[in-house]
């Protein structure tokens, strides 16, 4: 199974696509989507190269699935409103490329791959590159997308049990009517 990793950023949106088989991992690729070339100003352009760059992504690894970093809210809301959206554009690229979709916390992603959530950026960088058996450490932004991949490698199998041994159901005496749930 082939697991494309995103790390959404409004300037520098990192991707990795890591092939698991079992337990094994490898390496397929990783990298930078930038948005540096576009004027600061021009929100709707930088969301549409995400958008374009994801969907290329997409199609060249053509991955079985994706996982993508949940936004964290920071003390500035204004940059926690430019990250979601930035994040919406790699998302929306992702299931118009037909992928089903998990997401994690930055947190999650640490203890997964390093051990704990407290986990510095060198950390992760160097324990990616001690997984997947690289040459060198791959950059911050690629290092955070290819720990993601790793996690949903190591997630995805318990997700599938649990939902093999108790199939989860929409409660219908918790909606209201027109589908909306409460």
């Amino acid at each position: 199974m082939k697991i494309l990793g995103i790390d959404p950023g409004l300037q520098r949106t990192g991707f990795a696509v890591v092939e698991c088989d079992g337990l094994r991992l490898r390496y397929v690729a990783s990298g930078v989507i930038s948005t540096l070339e576009a004027p600061r100003g021009e929100l709707p352009l930088r969301l549409k190269l995400i958008f374009d760059g994801v969907g290329e992504v997409v199609q060249r690894y053509a991955p079985d699935a994706a996982s993508v970093e949940i936004v964290f809210v920071n003390v500035n809301p204004q940059s926690t409103l430019l990250l979601g959206q930035a994040r919406g554009a790699a998302l929306a690229a992702l299931v118009a490329g037909g992928l089903p979709v998990a997401e994690y916390t930055a947190l999650q992603m640490k203890k997964a791959v390093v051990g704990h959530g407290l986990a510095t950026k060198a950390q992760i960088q160097s324990m990616v590159a001690r997984l997947l058996a690289l040459p060198r450490e791959p950059g911050r932004d690629a290092a955070d997308a290819l720990g993601l991949a790793i996690t949903h490698a190591h997630a995805a199998g318990a997700f599938a049990a649990i939902a093999r041994a108790s199939p989860l159901a929409r409660k219908s005496h918790a909606q209201y009517k027109r589908g909306r749930t409460y």
